[in-house]
């Protein structure tokens, strides 16, 4: 990368109101130091202990949704870049935080986590909480130790809808973006 090039990044981040950003694999020992960075980050805005905690809690989950669903199942036949990295970036505006993540997923898991989406897109508060529930109660929990309660628990805590797109990059993979706003 040209230096001007780094001075630009730099330009734009500043632009989007970027407080913390970070591009690679997401590990359980990075995921402590990254908590850790933004939580003394979180401490200088001059913000609510309420806004700082939603923020908070809602980094956690998207870091733990990141690496729980790191693809290592087929990592020797697949590439290796594309199967555990992603990206994570905070953003901050006048009136919202923005917790915004990226990963690529294997295509086979698109139509089902897109079914999963539009489903808590479509409920309320109330309905959000019958879900989780619901979930909680029917106790399958996949093979990467979770309970798909991540997403339902990211749109509770936000209190907003949630922004996905699924971009198509090969004939394995897709990569997912995902928006949470917090008010």
């Amino acid at each position: 990368m040209s230096l001007k090039k780094i001075y630009s990044l730099y330009r734009t981040m500043e632009e989007e109101n970027i407080i913390f950003s970070f591009n690679g694999v997401v590990t359980a020992d990075f995921l402590t130091v990254i908590l850790d960075i933004m939580e003394t980050k979180m401490s200088y805005l001059s913000e609510t202990s309420k806004t700082k905690k939603k923020v908070f809690n809602i980094l956690v989950e998207c870091l733990q949704n990141l690496y729980h669903h790191i693809d290592d199942e087929n990592d020797l036949k697949r590439d290796l870049k594309k199967s555990k990295s992603s990206i994570v970036m905070v953003k901050h505006d006048q009136e919202s935080y923005y917790v915004q993540t990226g990963n690529y997923i294997d295509k086979s898991v698109v139509s089902e986590l897109d079914e999963r989406l539009i489903k808590i897109n479509g409920l309320d508060k109330e309905g959000l909480r019958e879900y989780y529930r619901e979930t909680l109660d029917n106790g399958a929990v996949s093979s990467k130790g979770t309970a798909g309660l991540g997403m339902i628990d990211i749109a509770r805590k936000s209190g907003n809808k949630l922004e996905y797109e699924f971009l198509e990059i090969d004939e394995e993979f897709s990569f997912f973006s995902l928006n949470v706003k917090i008010d």
